[in-house]
This record gives C-alpha cells, sequence and structure tokens, in this order.
C-alpha cells in the first residue's frame, strides 16, 4: 500500500497555496507531484543504498512558476504543435494562441495559461494522488469548459500510472501528456547521451524546421530513426540527416506499433525502454496514446537552469517520453484526430515503470 503524505510548496501570485504530495511505496521508491502545473517532481528508487532521482525538477514551487521548459508539467489542452494555432471542430474553425515558431506563427502546449501553469486541485486516493483543473472557454482560444483529471499512482512494483480523464461542455480539443525530463544517472548528471534506447515503433511522422509533421508517415529503418533494436542515444544524433539537423537532436513523433505490454499491464501499448549500464536503471513507457515524442532536451539550458541540488540543467542533460497524439493532426485528417465531443469522456493512460537491470 503507497503511503500518501502533503507538504507545502511555496504559493502562487495571487496568495494560494501550492502543496507538495510524496508517494511512497512498500519498498521505499517515492514520487513527487506539486499541484501547480499538476508537475511530477521526482521519482526516486534506492540503487546500492543509494537514491537515485530520475526526474529533473526544482527545489521548490517559487523554481516552478519561473520555469519556461514545462518541466513536469501536464500540457495541455494540446501537447505539442498546431501549425498556424487554426483547428477546425464540429464544423467551426478556432484560432487559437500563437506562441511558438520562429516567428510566433504556431500553437503550442495550449499556449501560454496552458494547464501546466494551472494550480489543480488535489485529492488523495488509493496509491496516489487525483488532481483536477479547469481550462475556462476562450482559454488559449480552446471552444468548451473542459475539466480534467490526471491521477497519479505508485504500485510496489515501482510502476508511475498517470490515468487521464477530460469532459467539456462543447466540442472541443483534448490531447494532454506529462512532459517529465528524465535521467536515468540522477538529475545532476550532465547527458543522457550514453543512456541506451528502444522505441517500439517502425515508422515516424516527417517534421519540418518548425517541428510540425507534414503529413508523410516514414519508415524508419535505414535511418538514425530507427530505435527497434537498442541504441545508444548519443549514437546518431548528430548524424547528418536532415530531421535531426532541423531538430538539433531527436524531437519527433513514433508511431506506435502497438506491441502489448506485459501483464498486469497488457491493455496499454509498448513505446520505449531506456536503460543505463551506470546505474543498471531502466524506464519502460507504457501507453494507451498512438503516438511518442521522443525529445531530447536539445533546448535546455539556452537559459540558466538550477534545479534540485543545485545542478545545473544543460543541453541533453534530459530524455522525455511524452505519449500523445501525433502532432498537427488538424491539417492531416490520416491522423488519429485529438477531439473531444461535447457530453463523451476523454480517457488516457500512460506507465513509467522503472525497474533494474
Amino acid at each position: 500500500m503507497t503511503e500518501v503524505t502533503k507538504s507545502p510548496f511555496g504559493t502562487m501570485p495571487d496568495g494560494r497555496a501550492i502543496e507538495l504530495y510524496t508517494l511512497r511505496n512498500a519498498r521505499g521508491t517515492t514520487v513527487a507531484v506539486t499541484t501547480y502545473g499538476a508537475r511530477l517532481v521526482s521519482f526516486a528508487r534506492e540503487v546500492n543504498g543509494t537514491p537515485i532521482d530520475i526526474v529533473l525538477g526544482y527545489r521548490s514551487g517559487a523554481d516552478y512558476l519561473r520555469d519556461t521548459t514545462s518541466m513536469g508539467g501536464v500540457v495541455g489542452r494540446h501537447a505539442n504543435r498546431i501549425a498556424d494555432g487554426r483547428v477546425t471542430v464540429g464544423g467551426h474553425t478556432y484560432q487559437l494562441e500563437q506562441n511558438s515558431g520562429s516567428r510566433k506563427q504556431n500553437h503550442i502546449h495550449g499556449g501560454t495559461h496552458g494547464l501546466h501553469y494551472h494550480l489543480w486541485t488535489a485529492e488523495p486516493v488509493a496509491d496516489g494522488v487525483a488532481l483536477t483543473a479547469i481550462s475556462p472557454e476562450g482559454e488559449g482560444g480552446y471552444p468548451g469548459n473542459l475539466e480534467a483529471t490526471v491521477t497519479y499512482r505508485l504500485t510496489d512494483d515501482d510502476a508511475l500510472i498517470l490515468s487521464y480523464r477530460a469532459v467539456s461542455d462543447a466540442d472541443t480539443v483534448c490531447n494532454l501528456t506529462n512532459h517529465a525530463y528524465f535521467n536515468l544517472d540522477g538529475t545532476a548528471a550532465p547527458s543522457v547521451m550514453e543512456h541506451t534506447a528502444e522505441i517500439f515503433a517502425d515508422e515516424f511522422t516527417w517534421a519540418d524546421a518548425e517541428s510540425l509533421p507534414d503529413g508523410r508517415i516514414l519508415p524508419v529503418a535505414d535511418t538514425p530513426m530507427d530505435f527497434r533494436a537498442p541504441h545508444r542515444i548519443g549514437e546518431r544524433i548528430d548524424a547528418d540527416y536532415d530531421e535531426l539537423r532541423m531538430a538539433g537532436g531527436y524531437d519527433h513523433n513514433w508511431v506506435l506499433r502497438g506491441d502489448p505490454a506485459p501483464a498486469p499491464y497488457a491493455h496499454l501499448k509498448k513505446a520505449a525502454r531506456v536503460t543505463s549500464a551506470q546505474t543498471g536503471l531502466a524506464l519502460d513507457c507504457w501507453t494507451t496514446q498512438p503516438g511518442l515524442q521522443f525529445y531530447t532536451a536539445n533546448a535546455l539550458g539556452k537559459s540558466p537552469l538550477v534545479g534540485k541540488g543545485g545542478a545545473p540543467y544543460t543541453r541533453r542533460s534530459a530524455f522525455c517520453l511524452e505519449t500523445q497524439f501525433f502532432p498537427n493532426a488538424f491539417a492531416h485528417p490520416h491522423f488519429p484526430q485529438p477531439i473531444l465531443r461535447e457530453g463523451e469522456v476523454w480517457t488516457a493512460e500512460t506507465v513509467y515503470r522503472l525497474s533494474e537491470l
């Protein structure tokens, strides 16, 4: 049985309290989540008597308020990018906030008031905590009032389960994910280039210099995007390949095959497995979502970032496993569409399971 405790973590600019919830399972593994942005603050497991925290983060709510990297947040209403910030839902076209791109012409992560900037309400549940936020109609340009809930649960086999649920009073857009930055060598480690990654996908969505898919779904075979067999993350990241040059590394969506995860998670599909020979840790990612954005923190450290323990967070010092609908899906009807209809319930589930090799 996972123990759940609450502690203060700072205050919002308007004086509302930010809280930190810590989950501790029977083996002593811990997860910390804050009500600001429903952000994952830490995920720590003991290795040879020493706790290794694999999630980059900050020491206080005040530090998260200054963050511009979506660190650990539940991003939305729409994770990732939408060209020109235009979507058509229910026969109506909406102009979303344009907060991304070389000319600030595109939309990303729900805008500057996305869910990762909200103060969520929290309620302890069995083995975890449920957090809820309301995104009002018009926020970021979106139609409808959206109520989103994410439940974090920690099992005794060190599986962190994220269960998403959303409802709206009008047809709208819904594509939530978690933007945790991971480093299996610990949050002070300077690089993840020696980590080994495996992605359970035969195809990826080709993206342009703005990281917008153009509609093509291409095979990973004979490209540096091929992680069907494990490869070091840094092995081909600087290869002379257009996708890597434009993105400055990996920041792309893979089309998941649908390989079933092991029991008792066989209702999920395998997304990725990342390992570290240094600590002997492995992180598996399983999900209900069709896509995975594998990001190697190419932009981290553009402005000085000091994390937990005073460690600087720099370029390629982490990786993200963002389960999602494909980016820019509204421009490509053959992509799965991230639409939530009035009166329906949107759900998704993603598991990050930590183990030793």
